[in-house]
């Protein structure tokens, strides 16, 4: 059963998962693989998406599953070239098939492409108003994005996933999401590793006796905001969801929001702009 202190509430009601698995570059036997374990361990949502080309090995997992599919959180999303309004609903209908699904829990615009998003999020807002989806959102959207959504939406993004973690701290988005109740979710959480072994976030990692990831995770949820590692081992799908018996001081948290360089995994955004 999932643990309450695991949920947030979107801007529409919706139960979401704070934390769940991510499945990037993972394919076909690992994939399904990666997503049987990760619900064994007692993750609940699993987030996709049709450019990662394994929608069919997630459903495959999900329906597997003895979990009952309203206590599962299932995002994919619109790919980017097939963005666009009619584009997006045949994307839609295709993913849906391919997952063997009679609903996704969230639905969301993969990146701000120029001259399609705004077409994009109309349908997206047709899928929500359908109840084909039980929500709707955007992922890659700094504020100008956001901003610029907000003049055509009549629905408010419920999720903004982007590129997020101690080492790329956007504060300002952060905040901008808070103020609006949207809910900021984080992908590349550990920086594919990249700086597990630098000395300050050790340090942390020693006073609490936990790993490097799970420090970075853990401050993650204290800051509000959803994550969702990628990993397609059982022993690290375990570690990191051993993340809800301790808690980051004040004090520690404020030093780890001191260790942004804007260190950045994926491109950035605003050069679609």
């Amino acid at each position: 059963m999932q643990n309450q202190q695991l949920m947030t509430s979107l801007n529409n009601g919706v139960q979401m998962p704070l934390l769940g698995l991510g499945v990037y570059d993972m394919y076909k036997k690992e994939a399904e693989q990666a997503v049987s374990w990760a619900l064994e361990i007692g993750y609940r949502l699993i987030d996709t998406a049709s450019m990662y080309r394994n929608e069919t090995e997630i459903g495959n997992a999900v329906r597997q599953s003895s979990i009952a599919r309203e206590d599962l959180f299932i995002t994919t999303k619109v790919n980017n070239d097939d963005q666009g309004y009619e584009k997006t609903l045949k994307a839609f209908d295709v993913s849906l098939q391919k997952m063997g699904l009679d609903y996704v829990d969230l639905y969301l615009i993969h990146w701000p492409i120029k001259f399609t998003r705004k077409f994009t999020w109309k349908a997206l807002e047709r899928l929500y108003h359908e109840g084909r989806v039980k929500a709707i959102g955007v992922a890659n959207y700094l504020i100008p994005f956001l901003d610029e959504l907000r003049l055509e939406a009549t629905e408010i993004p419920a999720v903004n996933q982007v590129e997020f973690s101690p080492y790329l701290y956007l504060e300002d988005l952060l905040k901008y999401c808070q103020e609006r109740r949207i809910q900021l979710q984080a992908y590349s959480p550990l920086v594919r590793g990249q700086r597990m072994s630098d000395p300050k976030l050790l340090s942390v990692a020693e006073k609490y006796q936990k790993t490097p990831a799970q420090i970075i995770l853990r401050w993650a949820l204290q800051l509000g905001v959803s994550t969702i590692p990628k990993s397609s081992s059982f022993d690290r799908l375990k570690e990191n969801f051993s993340v809800f018996d301790f808690e980051i001081s004040a004090e520690d948290m404020a030093y780890m929001n001191s260790f942004n360089e804007n260190f950045r995994i994926v491109d950035d955004p605003m050069e679609l702009l």
